[in-house]
């Protein structure tokens, strides 16, 4: 390996720093963020000649000004200490990577289907981005100019969100390979994939190369939606009102996941959402699970709830117990004019043992080998601030067991008869084998279905399925 001298790199990289436009305190930040240790009386001695640096320091400096020179398009660069190989790959699965990463650095939302598409063209393929709307019903696209949306209960696309798998179609003029859009376990979509160079979307190396890029770019489509509305607002079908905006943002993930346990939510209605949140938390040995509602759908309802579920989880993070948990909820409800009822729950991953603390709110629902268990005693009547917890109930969960925490809303909503949904119907969907997230979408449409689409109160579902290694 060759080094260049040090006083030649300093005299191109002074040149090059010149042609940057950048201040010497842009520079140091620059260098700083690169894991730089050196001041900036230090960094500007060196440009002007007049100290010397140790090599990694000056390598640091060249690949800021270098960072620099790229977004302004004007070479050349500033050399560094040693000459090598150029090392961003030309092709393939590494370059789609590389590509994704590269582009998506301090790239708005509304951009990421150009840098999915570029990252793409690594790997001969044309790439889609579809993503599922707040009311899970219909997959977007992120370009509506260049696609139609499809509908997730009647589309291959929409079947393959539900599965959270991948299926090939071949009724269109190339082979379209559709795979689920994932952020860790959440689903977020859909990628439409055609290669364009003849390469057959069943491939199983091919397949492999697509779910890297699906998984980083799941990643993307949630970072870029926390700063900015580009992605959220096509996910929108119409307007979100103020309680309802409160609420989601106070949502964790619809879906999370570690090798014991996979959790999914889900709320109703979408967009009026009122008064009902749900919480997790997820460790190795153990999942808190929480859910809060405040009854009927009045102005006041949001707050409460918000102010349950901060309550709730400012407690559990300070490693609070199941009680003081429960106590924490009660004196921050306090006074407040909305009575919000719940349940917060924590589930031993190793044994299976699952103890909860409710307050007016319908008691966990286990469904073990297709049918419920019996229903233990009735709930305490509310969060209350100056009484101690109630005795937490417990019951052993079997491997495959489901459990749901769920509102009120859920089995109490009435249809045009006057007939509830009733638990009976919502242990009938946990029985069904599908994925906790999807068994929750289903329940809570089915909910407003039976309801048609008249909802009285918030319909909410916090659905996990205990699988322990």
């Amino acid at each position: 390996m060759r080094f260049l001298p040090e006083d030649e790199q300093q005299r191109q990289l002074a040149v090059c720093f010149a042609r940057s436009e950048l201040t010497p305190e842009q520079l140091w930040m620059r260098y700083f963020a690169l894991g730089g240790s050196q001041g900036l009386v230090e960094l500007d001695a060196y440009l002007n000649g007049l100290t010397t640096l140790p090599r990694v320091d000056r390598d640091m400096m060249a690949h800021a000004v270098n960072e620099r020179l790229d977004e302004l398009a004007a070479p050349p660069r500033a050399p560094y200490s040693h000459s090598f190989r150029d090392g961003k790959p030309l092709h393939g699965p590494l370059k789609a990577l590389v590509d994704l990463l590269e582009g998506a650095h301090r790239a708005p939302p509304e951009r990421l289907p150009a840098v999915a598409a570029e990252a793409g063209r690594a790997l001969d393929l044309r790439i889609g981005i579809y993503l599922a709307d707040y009311d899970q019903r219909t997959l977007v696209p992120l370009r509506a100019e260049a696609a139609a949306e499809q509908d997730i209960e009647t589309t291959v696309a929409g079947d393959v969100f539900r599965r959270a798998g991948t299926a090939v179609t071949r009724d269109g003029p190339d082979p379209t390979l559709w795979t689920v859009l994932l952020d860790g376990v959440e689903r977020l979509g859909v990628l439409e994939i055609v290669p364009t160079d003849g390469a057959d979307p069943d491939d199983p190396v091919l397949r492999e190369q697509c779910r890297w890029l699906a998984t980083l770019l799941g990643h993307l489509v949630t970072i870029t939606t926390q700063y900015g509305d580009g992605l959220d607002v096509r996910r929108r079908r119409r307007h979100r009102g103020s309680p309802a905006e409160l609420l989601w943002q106070s949502l964790p993930p619809l879906t999370g996941a570690t090798e014991s346990v996979v959790v999914g939510g889900s709320v109703q209605p979408a967009y009026d959402l009122c008064g009902v949140a749900f919480d997790y938390a997820l460790s190795e040995r153990r999942a808190r699970l929480a859910m809060f509602d405040a009854g009927p759908r009045t102005g006041a309802a949001s707050y409460a709830v918000v102010n349950a579920l901060a309550a709730y989880r400012a407690a559990r993070r300070d490693g609070a117990s199941l009680g003081e948990q429960y106590t924490a909820v009660g004196r921050a409800l306090a006074g407040s004019d909305a009575v919000v009822t719940g349940v917060v729950a924590e589930l031993d991953l190793r044994t299976g043992a699952l103890r909860w603390l409710d307050a007016g709110n319908p008691v966990p629902l286990v469904v073990r080998d297709g049918a419920a268990l019996p229903d233990p005693r009735p709930a305490a009547a509310r969060f209350a601030a100056g009484e101690g917890p109630p005795r937490a109930n417990e019951v052993r969960l079997q491997p495959g067991d489901v459990l749901a925490l769920y509102s009120r809303g859920l089995a109490e909503t009435t249809g045009g008869d006057g007939t509830p949904f009733g638990r009976d119907r919502v242990a009938g969907y946990l029985a069904d084998e599908t994925l906790p997230p999807e068994t929750a979408r289903l329940l809570t449409r089915a909910v407003v279905a039976h309801a048609e689409g008249e909802l009285e109160f918030d319909a909410g579902v916090l659905v996990a399925s205990w699988a322990p290694r």
